[in-house]
């Protein structure tokens, strides 16, 4: 199985000014291609540690991917150290390259200076990648590392030319190494905390082929991803997912990158229904997550973010009586929150939340991390259905208010 490194050049990572998101990406793409990623790095702007590291991570794996460092500022000192490192002589233009960065700067109205020039000269032992997002060519160097058979790609930094590059870095990977052959297969659980899964479905888990491996991906918004993996060979995963299917029902939601919004927005497309919210603790979190869904226009219609009792009553319709008996954060609440937003906007679905996100505003009976959720549906006969459930975490205040989002969701999905 061929190995890699993935390695990130900046001082910026490492004060943590900025999330590296390139490293996670570039080892999903290679573990599809059945690459084992064996390091992960982040280097500051030091050449002898960048060409220490990078050396290093030649000797003992097949395949490295570096982002950062290529930029046309004193600090970005990548490409040189990258010259010594594969034994160039000098630099050569790269023509394509060089047409790519006059185009940009021409649609910009910028004028071209000696540091845009500049990002078109590569070293005289690389073969260009060009990069039509941006000004940095990828870089790639092959016959590297102590047995000589190492391959090194040199992205841009900034995370949508990486990105952009990775297809044509993949697509080259292919050409110069002999893979083994991967399968993936994911499904997506929601409702079941991780230990409490890896307990139900552990006779099921032992019972699998020792050629096949499962990994448990859990996510707070998401739920737990369960991958199943198999190396070489074609991979047959339809039992063991019946096997799954029967242990742990409608827990399963979805699979591979599904989400509980996409899956939500399948279904109410479908059926040809519509939906809208009633946000209260979790201030539009719920909007933003449904409205990431390209297309969510078909079904999604809107919501009223109903932050203030006044707004409940106003807007919602619900009842002062409520509010003063049982509160805003009560079952009673979030029912007529539901319905009141299910009849204001004349939809077949709505989902309302009221909660104490924190980290004040608890109390002994409703303390911070209560949520009331409902998932509310218009039934034939225009009377409205209306499912409850309370929720009770222990985090931040962002995180609780992901939970409550992401269960509200999941309310829903159960009742669709």
């Amino acid at each position: 199985m061929k190995t890699a490194s993935i390695c990130t050049i900046g001082d910026e990572i490492l004060i943590g000014q900025i999330v590296d998101t390139n490293s996670s990406h570039i080892a999903r793409e290679l573990n599809l291609l059945g690459i084992q990623v064996k390091y992960m790095t982040s280097i500051g702007d030091d050449r002898s540690r960048i060409l220490s590291e990078l050396g290093n991570c030649l000797d003992h794996t097949d395949i490295v991917i570096v982002t950062g460092g290529l930029g046309p500022t004193k600090d970005d000192i990548t490409k040189d150290a990258l010259r010594e490192l594969s034994g160039a002589k000098g630099y050569r233009e790269s023509a394509e390259q060089m047409a790519h960065i006059q185009r940009i700067l021409g649609a910009r109205g910028i004028p071209m200076i000696d540091t845009n020039r500049a990002q078109a000269l590569v070293p005289d032992t690389c073969t260009v990648i060009p990069n039509t997002l941006g000004t940095a060519p990828c870089m790639a160097f092959y016959g590297l590392g102590a047995q000589g058979t190492s391959a090194l790609y040199s992205l841009p930094g900034v995370p949508f030319e990486a990105l952009g590059l990775l297809p044509a870095v993949m697509d080259d990977i292919r050409r110069h190494f002999s893979l083994e052959s991967i399968t993936h297969h994911t499904v997506v659980t929601f409702g079941i905390p991780e230990s409490t899964l890896a307990k139900t479905i552990e006779p099921w888990e032992d019972a699998l082929p020792g050629n096949i491996h499962l990994a448990y991906l859990p996510n707070p918004t998401i739920g737990v991803r369960l991958r199943l993996t198999q190396l070489g060979g074609q991979a047959d995963f339809s039992p063991y997912l019946a096997q799954l299917q029967a242990i742990l029902g409608d827990a399963i939601y979805g699979e591979g990158d599904d989400t509980l919004q996409v899956v939500i927005g399948r279904k109410l497309r479908a059926a040809g229904k519509t939906l809208a919210l009633a946000e209260s603790c979790t201030g539009g979190h719920l909007s933003e997550l449904i409205t990431s869904v390209p297309g969510c226009s078909d079904y999604y219609k809107g919501a009223v973010t109903s932050y203030s009792n006044e707004v409940k009553m106003k807007v919602l319709g619900v009842r002062e009586e409520t509010l003063l008996q049982f509160g805003a954060v009560s079952e009673a609440c979030v029912r007529e929150m539901a319905a009141g937003v299910l009849r204001a906007l004349d939809t077949d679905y709505a989902v309302a939340t009221s909660g104490i996100a924190g980290p004040g505003g608890g109390s002994p009976e409703k303390p911070v991390g209560t949520a009331w959720l409902a998932a509310a549906k218009k039934q034939p006969d225009g009377s409205v259905n209306v499912a409850t459930e309370c929720v009770r975490f222990a985090s931040s205040r962002a995180v609780n208010i992901e939970r409550f989002a992401s269960h509200a969701l999941d309310l829903l999905r159960r009742n669709l």
